[in-house]
């Protein structure tokens, strides 16, 4: 009999008919445990009225081209064909799928291992919805199982079967059984971190009853009640992290406090050579308050792109100098932090204010005297990429640390940059900048713990942008435009995704300049910019652009921050469909950027229901907060603030916007928890899955 006191922990690899193929492809899905495997939950149910034959089964399509029935078929392979596609997406798999009444055509795209899957004369079942095409009745895309005379194990009791995130390796009714076989003695082996008493209040169902109807839900209503105690603890888990890490801030930590007046506003805006807008002076003020006390500020400032976030973050930078104190600006690339430090050191002109650029580019002798002079207050505005976050880097009298493009640096890396002084509950005060709107539910969840800034509209003199989708086939009209508004003086770019050429059929920088400079723009001064250039070089062909000697200019993605030239107009983005929502307002943001109006060109030729909603959206608003949001619904947050961007691991079952309203019950909980208990210390069970799962990521390692 199987020993169940550590049934949670037992490996997957264990499991009765888990062959080593399923535990790779387990593993490839981050299951290494049955914990992990119960963590593992069912994309959907689907209700299956029993098989058809393949006869049936063109008897139920009729006349009609489609059916969304799901309907379940039985039969043996036939024949294997891979079919290779014009383009990677229409690659397929056919397969002839025959019984004794007939044969179907089966196809799969983009998923090229089913080929070595199957092999004629395999039984299998198919699950899927029909189609006609060219007169003969068809799947596309079905799930699969190969038939071992059982039945469907992962039918609940309701008749419910659960389909369940798979691979090549293992399939959903792999993972159904493996689920089916250890679910009765690993439930009750779940420990719930809320009394009964918290679970009423919260009208939830124990964690391992949630489990079981996530699971195996008599009906649809129970798995929906499941689902939503998952989702709420992974909400919790999250808030609890960030509250309790803005208790520690806000009552063990402290800020040198900063002086503001009227003498020193004035003194300040007396150095911007135009009119701040209401809310830029609204957003001032709100720093203000906050810097003028020893409990160090945490503000995410967030503006469209051009919305003058540069200016509100000298005001602050200044207010520090004025303190007798130092500041740092952090920029996630070196164009960015080059282009800051050129538009602070044009404001501070004809000033007393020193100010640095720390950069990789640094020669060694440079960074070291830099470093030294950081170190002895000799310079009081410091700009500087993740160069600044090294050991060697220690100021002398840090009041004010700024953090631009927040999302682009992630969570973990908001660190707190170090001052000379001993006492290590001395921090600056924070802005954390970004030119990507928060929508409000992310805003409240990896941004948590920070108050929030709105800039709103765009400075006086701004022009309007106008966006338009392309067909490849009709880029000759735009390349025409183009060469007619650099004729009239005018300046563009063209973005590109690759830097050299490959098989992918995409363009590239160097091929493509070079092919523009021969078709549409003789005569004229085309240069081209990428990542792969040394600064030096890459500053050369900016300084050019930004002094009109160069008409266009092509680049790759490295132009998204920190460009910013009056005189260009035009922005024409080939393949488009491969770029991100945000991605592609920030690249349009480098047009309109003075008084001549700004065109945005996306040359694309979508084939992803993704693709589609993101070009249209482009194209319907230049509104970066409805942008924002509508990147949120299409993307959702496991992308928008993945592993890889803040260290937060995406959510299994939460999905915003849909939740917010349980986010908004989670934040409040959470709130209430940390009032009542600071650091915990009535809960270890819930401390501990706390700091299991967000510890590292939210950087509660020094919380008691």
């Amino acid at each position: 009999m199987q020993d169940t006191t550590n049934e949670l922990r037992r490996a997957v690899s264990t499991i009765s008919g888990m062959s080593l193929d399923h535990t790779e492809g387990l593993q490839k899905l981050g299951i290494e445990t049955v914990a992990d495997l119960l963590k593992h939950l069912p994309l959907r149910f689907e209700e299956h009225h029993g098989g058809v034959t393949i006869e049936e089964a063109t008897t139920i399509l009729g006349e009609n081209d489609r059916n969304p029935d799901l309907v379940t078929i039985e039969g043996e392979v036939a024949e294997i064909r891979p079919i290779r596609g014009w383009k990677r997406s229409k690659a397929r798999v056919e397969v002839s799928l025959e019984d004794e009444t007939g044969t179907i055509k089966i196809n799969w795209f983009n998923q090229p291992w089913i080929a070595k899957k199957l092999h004629p004369g395999m039984p299998i079942r198919v699950h899927g919805s029909l189609s006609m095409y060219k007169g003969s009745v068809q799947m596309t895309n079905p799930r699969w199982e190969e038939i071992d005379n059982e039945e469907c194990t992962s039918k609940a009791e309701g008749g419910l079967c659960a389909v369940y995130p798979a691979n090549e390796f293992v399939t959903s009714t792999v993972i159904a059984k493996a689920i089916s076989e250890v679910i009765d003695d690993a439930l009750p082996q779940i420990e719930d971190h809320f009394s009964a008493e918290e679970r009423k209040e919260l009208d939830m169902p124990e964690l391992r009853e949630a489990y079981r109807k996530v699971h195996n839900p008599q009906d649809l209503n129970e798995s929906k009640e499941g689902r939503r105690r998952i989702s709420f603890d992974e909400l919790f888990l999250l808030q609890l992290g960030v509250m309790l890490k803005r208790h520690q801030r806000q009552t063990t930590l402290n800020a040198p406090a900063l002086c503001w007046d009227e003498k020193i506003k004035n003194r300040i805006e007396a150095r911007v050579p135009f009119t701040l807008t209401e809310s830029q002076q609204k957003v001032i003020e709100e720093i203000a308050y906050d810097v003028t006390k020893t409990i160090p500020m945490n503000r995410l400032l967030q503006g469209d792109v051009g919305s003058g976030k540069t200016v509100v973050a000298l005001h602050l930078m200044l207010m520090a100098v004025v303190g007798k104190a130092q500041a740092a600006l952090m920029a996630p690339t070196e164009l960015l932090a080059e282009q800051h430090y050129g538009t602070i050191v044009d404001l501070l002109q004809d000033s007393s204010v020193s100010v640095g650029l720390l950069t990789s580019s640094l020669t060694t002798n440079d960074r070291k005297a830099l470093i030294e002079k950081i170190s002895n207050g000799e310079v009081d505005i410091v700009v500087g990429t993740h160069a600044l976050l090294t050991t060697d880097v220690v100021f002398s009298n840090i009041a004010v640390s700024i953090v631009d493009e927040q999302h682009r640096f992630g969570v973990h890396q908001r660190a707190t940059l170090r001052n000379k002084r001993d006492d290590d509950n001395t921090v600056p005060h924070t802005l954390v900048m970004t030119a990507t709107p928060i929508p409000r539910t992310l805003s409240l969840t990896i941004f948590g713990d920070l108050d929030v800034s709105t800039i709103s509209g765009l400075p006086p003199g701004r022009s309007p942008i106008t966006t338009r989708l392309v067909l490849p086939e009709d880029a000759s009209k735009v390349y025409s435009y183009f060469r007619g508004q650099v004729d009239k003086g005018q300046q563009g770019y063209v973005v590109v995704p690759l830097v050299e050429d490959s098989d992918s059929g995409m363009k590239a920088v160097l091929s493509h300049a070079e092919s523009l400079e021969r078709e549409y723009f003789q005569g004229k001064h085309v240069a081209f910019v990428h990542g792969r250039m040394n600064s030096e070089e890459r500053e050369k062909t900016m300084t050019a652009f930004r002094e009109g000697k160069v008409d266009v200019l092509v680049a790759t993605t490295v132009i998204e921050v920190g460009v910013d030239v009056a005189n260009a107009t035009m922005m024409v983005i080939e393949h488009a469909d491969r770029f991100g929502l945000a991605q592609l307002h920030q690249l349009r943001g480098r047009v309109g950027r003075g008084e001549l109006a700004g065109v945005c060109a996306l040359i694309a030729s979508p084939t992803t229901n993704d693709a589609i909603e993101r070009l249209n959206a482009i194209v319907q608003t230049t509104d970066g907060f409805r942008i924002a949001e509508r990147d949120l619904e299409i993307r959702g947050p496991g992308e928008l603030f993945g592993a890889k961007q803040s260290g937060i691991a995406p959510f299994k079952s939460a999905r915003l916007p849909r939740d917010l309203q349980l986010l908004q019950l989670a934040r409040r909980n959470a709130v209430d928890y940390i009032q009542n208990d600071p650091l915990l210390k009535n809960s270890e069970l819930l401390r501990k899955r706390l700091f299991s799962k967000y510890g590292e990521s939210l950087g509660l390692g020094d919380v008691g």
